[in-house]
C-alpha cells in the first residue's frame, strides 16, 4: 500500500491538515447568511436606547404602511400570540430558599425595557434597507427609570430594583463548604493572604455574528431554521417551547460557523422572532447581526468581583480557602449564566493544589446591563485566576519560592482519584511532573539573564507562572452517532456535535479511520442536523471525549455488526471472521470480502449503525503555563515576548489541531489580561465599547511564538479513547500567567507594593500610573 492511501497516516496521533480547510479558503464554505432562498425576506429591530424604562406605548402606523414592509411586531403583539419567554434562572435559589429571580426574557421586551439595546420591536420587509427604513420609523415612547450597571450600586441599600421577586437585585446564591472549619483554619494560620480580585466583562468576537435564516414549508407545516449555533438540539428546543410547537415540527441545520468561544449555545429572542415571522408569513426570513447589535445584545462574559483569602500555615502549607463573589448576570439570569459562577467555576476554585477546607460564597447580580453567559472557559478562567493571583502573593508574602510553595501544595499521583472539596473527582494527573516539563520548556532557570538584557534597554522583564486544571464535559455524557458503509465505497457517520471552527470533523475522521482501516477520504462526517441526530452539542470542551468516544464505540458496533453480515455473506462462523484494513477474512483460508463490497449486498446497499454510548464522568485536563512579559517603564505598555505551555490532555487524536487549540485560547487570554473590557457608563448605562473602535481585541503583535507540548503519559480514564479537553486550556492558563508576569516585573523593578493592586485589564495606562504612584 502506498503512502497515499496508507490509513495509518490520517489516524489517531498524526498531524492531519483540517478536513473543513480546503473548501474555507476556496470560497465553499456554507454560512448562514451565504443562504438566499427565493422570496427571502429581512428582519430588523428596532432596539431600547434606555437601559431601564416603561414601553407606554409603541406607534407602529407609519411603517406598517412604508414599501416592502410585510410584517410589524411588537412585543405586545408576541404576547397576545401565546409567545412565551427564554427559559431562565431554573434549579438555584436565592438566600432565604425561594427561586432563583430573573425578569421573564420575552422575545421582543413587554412593558419594561432592562438593557440598552433590547430589541422592543421588529420589522419584516422585502430586502434590508426597506426593514431598516420602516424601523426607524417606529415611534416608542419611553419613561425612563431608574438603573444599575455595576455591581457596587446595585447591591447597595435603595437601588433600582429589577425583579419584583429579588428586590435586592440577588438572582441567586450558593454556599459551599464549611464556614466553621474555615474561620478555624484562618484563625491558626501563620499566614493570611487576601486579594480583591476582577474578572472584568468581556466580548466574544466571533468573526461570523449570530446569524438567523428560518423558513416555513407549506405542505408539512415544519419550520427550518438556519443557525450559527454551536447547539443545534438545544436552540430548536427553545424556539419550539417558545412558541408552543412540538419539538419534532421544527428542524435546526448548522453549516458553517465562524466562531462560537460559548456565546452561540442556545436559543437568543432574535432567533424566536425570526421563527415567528416565518411561521407568520409563510416565507423564509434572515436576520444577520450587525457587529453593533453583537455588542449590545450577545451574551458577554465573566465580569466577577471576588475577595479571595488564603491561609497557609509556617510550613506554606494551604490550610484553608476563602472566597465571596458578585458575578453581575445582566438584566435577565439565565441558567448557564448563574451556573457558571456559582457552579462550575467552584468546581475547580481548589485547581490542582491539596486544599479540603473551603469556605465559599457566591451571589449572582441583576443590573442594566446585556445578560452574560458562556464564554470560553465558562467559570474556570475566573476561579483559576483567583487562584493563582492568590498563590504568586502568598510566595510574595511568605518569602517562598512560587515554585517551590505550587510544589508543597500539589496533589499528588497517589492521590488519585482524588475528590476535591466540591465533590468533584479527580481521575488522573500528574501536576509536579507536567510543571517541571513546562519549567524546563520555558528555560525559567534562564530567566536572570533575559531580565538583565531587558534591564539594558530599559526595560522591566517579569516572569508569570500558573499550574491549574480544568473541568470539562458540560456533564452531559452520554452521545448518539450514526454510521452508514455505503456500497458507493464512502463510510457516512454523523455526529450532534457541531463545528466552529475547531476542526472537530476531521479528528472525528480520524477515529473513524483508526476503527475501519480505511484511507480518510472515504469518510464523511455529516454535522448539525437536528432531523439526523439530537444531543448536547459542542459546548465545554466536550466534542472529541464525548463526541469522539461515541464515534469509536459506533464505529466498533458497525464492524462486529458488518462482520455477522460477512459471515453469512462467506459461510463461515461469525468467530472465524477477521477484519482489517476494509477487508473481511475467514481465518485459515483466502476467503475474503470488501467491506462496500458487502454493503452493495445489503437490501439498502448499506450497512447502518445507530449507536448511543456514555462516557463515565468528566476529563482534567490540566497544564502549566509560563509568560514573559516586558514594560517599557516610559510608557507604561506591556509586550509579552514569551509563552511556554505543557499540557496534560491525555491521548491526541490530532497534535496539529491541539495546538492550534492552545494557539488561540492563549490569544483571547492575553487579550482579556492586556486589552479586553467591556465597560457600560455608570450615570447613564450606555454601552462606552460599542463597536472595534472603543473596544480593544488582541491584535497579532501582542503575541508571541507559542511553544506549545503535550503530555500524554496520563490518559483519561472516563472515557473509551482516553482523550481529555483541550478548548479552553489556553486561556485558562494565559490570563494568570501575563497577569502574574506583570507583577513580577514590577516587584523585580522595586514596586512590588503595586502588584497586590493590579487589575484587568493591565493596559498601558494602568501600568504608567501604577509606576507612577510607587515613585
Amino acid at each position: 500500500m502506498n503512502n497515499d492511501t496508507n490509513p495509518t497516516r490520517f489516524g489517531s496521533g498524526q498531524a492531519v491538515r483540517r478536513l473543513e480547510d480546503e473548501g474555507l479558503l476556496t470560497g465553499k464554505g456554507s454560512y448562514a447568511d451565504d443562504l438566499m432562498p427565493a422570496n427571502q425576506a429581512y428582519l430588523c429591530f428596532v432596539r431600547s436606547p434606555y437601559p431601564h424604562a416603561r414601553i407606554a406605548s409603541t406607534d407602529v402606523a407609519a411603517a406598517q404602511g412604508m414599501p416592502g414592509v410585510l410584517l410589524v411586531l411588537t412585543g405586545a403583539d408576541l404576547v397576545a400570540a401565546g409567545v412565551k419567554p427564554i427559559p431562565g434562572v431554573a434549579g438555584f435559589v436565592r438566600a432565604d430558599g425561594s427561586a432563583g429571580a430573573t425578569p421573564p426574557r420575552r422575545a421582543l421586551a413587554h412593558e419594561r425595557v432592562r438593557f440598552v439595546g433590547e430589541a422592543v420591536a421588529a420589522v419584516v420587509a422585502q430586502t434590508l434597507q426597506q426593514a431598516r427604513d420602516a424601523a426607524e420609523a417606529i415611534v416608542v415612547d419611553f419613561e425612563e427609570l431608574p438603573m444599575v450597571v455595576n455591581l457596587a450600586d446595585a447591591t447597595a441599600p435603595g437601588a433600582p430594583v429589577l425583579c419584583d421577586a429579588a428586590p435586592d437585585n440577588i438572582s441567586a446564591e450558593m454556599r459551599h463548604g464549611d464556614a466553621n472549619a474555615t474561620a478555624a483554619a484562618f484563625a491558626r494560620a501563620a499566614h493570611v493572604v487576601a486579594l480583591d480580585v476582577t474578572n472584568q466583562r468581556v466580548a466574544a468576537l466571533t468573526l461570523e455574528p449570530r446569524t438567523v435564516l428560518a423558513s416555513f414549508d407549506k405542505a408539512s407545516g415544519r419550520l427550518t431554521i438556519h443557525l450559527s449555533t454551536q447547539m443545534p438540539s438545544g436552540a430548536r428546543d427553545t424556539v419550539s417551547d417558545a412558541l408552543g410547537l412540538p419539538h419534532e415540527q421544527v428542524r435546526v441545520v448548522v453549516g458553517d460557523v465562524g466562531g462560537g468561544f460559548g456565546m452561540k449555545t442556545g436559543a437568543y429572542p432574535e432567533d424566536v422572532v425570526a421563527a415567528y415571522s416565518a411561521r407568520t408569513l409563510k416565507c423564509a426570513v434572515k436576520w444577520a447581526a450587525e457587529r453593533s447589535e453583537e455588542f449590545l445584545s450577545s451574551a458577554h462574559g465573566r465580569d466577577v468581583q471576588s475577595h479571595t483569602e488564603l491561609a497557609l500555615d509556617e510550613h506554606g502549607k494551604i490550610l484553608a480557602l476563602r472566597i465571596a463573589s458578585f458575578a453581575n448576570v445582566g438584566a435577565y439570569a439565565t441558567g448557564v449564566g448563574v451556573a457558571i459562577q456559582l457552579l462550575i467555576g467552584p468546581w475547580v476554585q481548589t485547581s490542582v493544589y491539596d486544599i479540603q477546607t473551603i469556605d465559599f460564597h457566591f451571589k449572582a447580580v441583576l443590573t442594566n446591563t446585556a445578560p452574560t453567559g458562556a464564554y470560553r472557559g465558562a467559570g474556570r478562567p475566573e476561579a483559576i485566576f483567583n487562584m493563582e493571583r492568590l498563590m504568586d502573593e502568598a510566595a510574595r508574602q511568605t518569602g517562598i519560592d512560587r515554585v517551590e510553595l505550587r510544589r508543597r501544595n500539589f496533589i499528588r499521583p497517589e492521590q488519585m482519584p482524588y475528590k476535591n472539596p466540591m465533590g468533584q473527582t479527580y481521575d488522573t494527573g500528574k501536576f509536579e511532573h507536567v510543571m517541571d516539563q513546562g519549567l524546563a520548556l520555558a528555560d525559567w532557570n534562564g530567566f536572570a539573564a533575559r531580565a538583565a538584557a531587558s534591564k539594558a534597554r530599559g526595560k522591566l522583564r517579569g516572569l508569570g507562572i500558573s499550574t491549574f486544571l480544568e473541568w470539562t464535559g458540560g456533564n452531559v455524557f452520554e452521545e448518539r452517532v450514526t454510521v452508514s458503509v455505503q456500497a458507493d465505497g464512502i463510510i457516512e457517520v454523523y455526529s450532534a456535535v457541531n463545528a466552529m471552527g475547531q476542526g472537530i470533523a476531521t479528528s472525528l475522521a480520524q477515529l473513524v479511520v483508526d476503527a475501519f482501516g480505511v484511507p480518510i477520504d472515504k469518510v464523511r462526517v455529516v454535522l448539525g442536523d437536528t432531523d439526523r441526530g439530537n444531543g448536547f452539542g459542542s459546548a465545554g470542551s466536550r466534542s472529541l471525549f464525548t463526541g469522539g468516544s461515541a464515534m469509536r464505540v459506533g464505529a466498533d458496533r458497525t464492524i462486529e455488526k458488518a462482520k455477522q453480515l460477512a459471515a453469512k455473506e462467506l459461510e463461515a462462523a461469525a468467530e472465524d471472521i477477521q477484519y482489517a484494513n476494509g477487508t473481511f477474512k475467514v481465518a485459515g483460508t483466502d476467503l475474503e470480502l470488501d467491506l462496500f463490497a458487502l454493503a452493495a449486498r445489503q437490501p439498502e446497499q448499506r450497512i447502518f449503525m445507530d449507536s448511543t454510548s456514555s462516557v463515565a464522568g468528566p476529563t482534567w485536563p490540566n497544564g502549566c503555563h509560563v509568560s514573559e512579559v516586558e514594560i517599557d517603564p516610559q510608557t507604561g505598555a506591556v509586550a509579552v515576548v514569551a509563552y511556554a505551555s505543557v499540557n496534560d490532555v491525555g491521548r491526541v487524536v490530532n497534535p496539529m489541531i491541539v495546538r492550534g487549540q492552545l494557539d488561540g485560547g492563549a490569544v483571547q487570554g492575553i487579550g482579556q489580561a492586556l486589552h479586553e473590557h467591556v465597560v457600560y457608563d455608570r450615570e447613564t448605562g450606555q454601552l462606552v465599547t460599542g463597536s472595534l473602535m472603543d473596544y480593544c481585541a488582541p491584535r497579532a503583535d501582542d503575541v508571541p511564538a507559542f511553544r506549545h507540548e503535550l503530555d500524554e503519559s496520563s490518559p483519561c480514564l472516563n472515557n473509551a479513547l482516553g482523550v481529555k479537553g483541550v478548548g479552553e486550556l489556553g486561556t485558562i492558563g494565559a490570563v494568570p500567567s501575563v497577569v502574574n508576569a506583570v507583577a513580577d516585573a514590577l516587584a523585580r523593578g522595586g514596586h512590588a507594593s503595586q502588584a497586590p493592586g493590579l487589575q484587568m485589564p493591565l493596559t498601558a495606562v494602568k501600568i504608567w500610573q501604577s509606576l507612577q504612584a510607587a515613585g
